[in-house]
């Protein structure tokens, strides 16, 4: 499971929150954290994203910089290829807008996550702080970052079993990167 924070987006305005849209760097550093997923081989079978402008924003970066020409992925040393990526409309994740995202809390984030696809290899979690790096703290308490993620952080976890079985204490960390473009 992938839980990344939405990347650097305006400053607040009289605007609406849900409105505030990426800086042009969040928008290259959502780009590089696409690439760097890409690279990883950490492609979404799934996502579920906050409907706010700059979560969306930070998704279609991201599916941009996944898409990007491939050079040799992380942890796959030189000679050796990778598994191929995204290559037609089979690979294409579903995509799924969810408030709860936006206005819950960490518990609500993990029951979207137990209502995942049980098909789904991959679930990308894309949010807001502090609740994104309040789930990634629920799963791995030992160790998440107590200063939670910063703009454009991914956090790898690993699921063992069915998603319907994910649960506090139940995620270890394997990798996590902060994107920058």
């Amino acid at each position: 499971m992938v839980l990344l924070r939405h990347a650097k987006a305006e400053r607040p305005t009289t605007a609406p929150d849900a409105d505030r849209p990426l800086t042009a760097r969040g928008h290259a550093d959502a780009a590089a954290a696409g690439a760097w997923l890409g690279h990883g081989g950490y492609l979404p079978t799934v996502v579920v994203c906050s409907p706010a402008k700059r979560t969306r924003q930070t998704w279609h970066d991201v599916a941009l910089g996944m898409a990007a020409p491939p050079i040799r992925p992380l942890g796959v040393p030189a000679g050796q290829t990778a598994p191929a990526g995204p290559s037609g409309d089979s690979d294409v994740p579903s995509v799924r807008y969810d408030q709860r995202i936006y206005h819950g809390h960490a518990a609500d984030l993990l029951e979207l996550v137990r209502a995942t696809d049980p098909e789904a290899s991959t679930l990308l979690l894309i949010g807001h702080n502090p609740t994104i790096s309040e789930l990634s703290t629920l799963l791995d308490p030992v160790h998440a970052d107590p200063e939670g993620l910063r703009t454009s952080g991914i956090v790898i976890h690993r699921i063992a079993g069915e998603w319907t079985d994910v649960r506090a204490q139940a995620g270890p960390i394997v990798k996590w990167h902060t994107a920058r473009g």
